[in-house]
Formats: structure tokens, sequence, C-alpha cells
């Protein structure tokens, strides 16, 4: 409550002419009390306003051109990789699903630059995302040579991979939260195939946004023994890792 005093004091004039016969001062009459006139103003309480969530980080603009078939071959992408732990620093090429819709790992011959490239699959998420990435990469090329991802079993929580735009040069990094081995039966099963790719394309759509708002990478490469009769290894490596700049 906000009080304001309002001070009336009436000054009594004395008499200037004093009575000649016998006069006398007139008595001064005593002032009013002061009087006080209070004003009540309402407090207005402020309006609890809900805190603005924190906005995204900032990730790579598209990609790939608008309408791309996941079905279509590989195509650049302006991304770099690099793993500094295990001196991996190369060029991105966005792939999509093979006619036997299983995800595209691209070969070639004796010496073709893609044994040393990484593998973003389009049906992911782009890197940074509040979902999940994948990446893939060969682990060893013809005649046993070893490919980009020949080494990524040394990786060790809290190794670095970045993922660069090449275009706004912004680097997207993540830390490594650890790592597992899967038989190839293990990567049929949809917990696994979420674990690797995230929910979306395991559901058959688009990345979905994780509920733990953090931004996921998966690399995934071949690792156990190679499996002639399947013309592949027979396990799969994957490391995870979570965005931390």
């Amino acid at each position: 409550m906000n009080t304001h005093s309002a001070v009336a004091i009436a000054v009594i004039a004395t008499a200037a002419v004093f009575a000649q016969c016998g006069g006398s001062e007139p008595e001064a009459r005593p002032a009013p009390p002061p009087t006080t006139r209070t004003t009540t103003t309402t407090r207005h309480r402020p309006k609890k306003v809900a805190p603005r969530p924190a906005p995204d980080p900032p990730v790579p603009r598209a990609l790939f051109a608008k309408g791309l078939d996941l079905r279509a071959g590989p195509v650049p992408v302006p991304l770099q990789l690099l793993i500094p732990s295990i001196n991996v620093r190369t060029q991105v090429l966005g792939v999509g699903v093979t006619p036997t819709d299983v995800m595209d790992a691209p070969e070639g011959r004796v010496g073709d630059p893609v044994w040393q490239e990484a593998f973003w699959y389009r049906g992911s998420a782009v890197p940074g995302v509040i979902s999940t990435a994948l990446i893939a990469g060969h682990i060893n090329g013809p005649r046993g040579t070893s490919a980009v991802f020949g080494d990524i079993d040394k990786l060790r929580p809290g190794d670095r991979i970045i993922v660069h735009d090449t275009r706004s040069a912004l680097d997207v990094r993540f830390a490594v939260t650890g790592s597992t081995s899967f038989t190839l039966d293990q990567t049929t099963r949809p917990d696994v195939l979420r674990q690797i790719y995230g929910v979306g394309p395991v559901a058959g759509t688009t990345p979905q946004r994780a509920k733990d708002g953090l931004a996921h990478l998966t690399l995934i490469t071949c690792a156990g023994d190679f499996n002639t009769g399947l013309g592949t290894h027979d396990h799969r490596l994957a490391v995870f890792a979570t965005r931390v700049a």
C-alpha cells in the first residue's frame, strides 16, 4: 500500500492592534492536526512466462537435390569426415539402398578412391540433427588392403568425430560413447536396427527427432571373419557417438 500525506496546517494570524484598554493578546488557537489521505494501489503480479526452449544447434543445410529417390545411386555431398585419433580425413558420398533393399556400400577396383571414402546414408538424419545419422565405410579393400574404417575398432569413449560442411566451414563435433559388434543375424532385429539407424528409417519413415534431445551418429563397418559363401564379413561393428558442439 502506498500512502500519500496531504498536510493542511491552518496558520492563525496574531492581532496587530491591542486593545487600548486592558486589551490582551488574543489566545493563539492550535493548528489542526495534519490529515492523511490513503490511496490503495493494486499490485499486478507479473505473469509467469514459460521459458523458451533453447534453439537446436546449427546443422549442414540440404545435402542433396530435393526429391532424389533413395534408390538412386551414390551422389557427392559437401561433407568431410574427420576422426583425428585414427587419422581419418575423407570425403563423404550420399548413398541410398540397393535393389535388394540394403544400404549401398560402393566398391571398386584396386586403387579406386571409393575404398577410402565414407558413405552417409541418405535415409538417415543430416549429421548434427537431433536424430540419428549413419555413416558407413569399408574395413578393407581388394587384396586385404586397409580401407577408411580399418581402425575404427580402436575408437574409445570420448574420442572426437567431426563432420565438416565444406560450403559453410561448419564443424559438427561428436564424442564416441561406445561400440558394439553385432552378428549378421542380430542386424536383422528391429531393436538392433533402431540402435544403428534410429527409429524413422526402420519404420519406413523419415528420420524422427530423438526423444533424449541429442544428436546421434553411428559409424558402421564390417567386422569378424570374411564369409566366402555370403561374400561379406560375419559381423558388423557399430561405433556410437553423440554431438558435443
